[in-house]
């Protein structure tokens, strides 16, 4: 099943590391299939305010997801993300096709 690393980024410091995070990411992500669902906006704010960016990054599988994460290659760069922003991430599996809102009642 589809998982999902999701990034929840409050502030970012812009500056060279970030510049080398961005220009390293993407070859983190290819021996896992990730790829770009969402990175950063335009936003239309609905409800509430919003004043941060999101990313979301999809890959084929949970340990996928993991995997990645858990790699040298990101691990190489991390920092890098870490060292200048602000905010939460976290890996989330998606729902099964034909998912509906009562499903979640057991």
């Amino acid at each position: 099943m589809t998982a999902y690393a999701v990034a929840v980024i409050r502030e970012t410091r812009f500056n060279d590391e970030v510049v080398e995070y961005l220009k390293r990411i993407d070859d983190t992500l290819v021996p896992y299939a990730g790829k770009y669902i969402v990175h950063g906006g335009p936003y239309q704010p609905l409800e509430g305010s919003w004043t941060g960016d999101l990313v979301v990054i999809a890959f084929p599988s949970m340990e996928k997801a993991q995997a990645w994460y858990r790699s040298d290659a990101y691990a190489s760069i991390r920092a890098l993300r870490c060292n200048n922003t602000e905010g939460d991430l976290l890996l989330v599996e998606g729902v099964a096709d034909g998912h509906k809102a009562i499903d979640i009642l057991g």
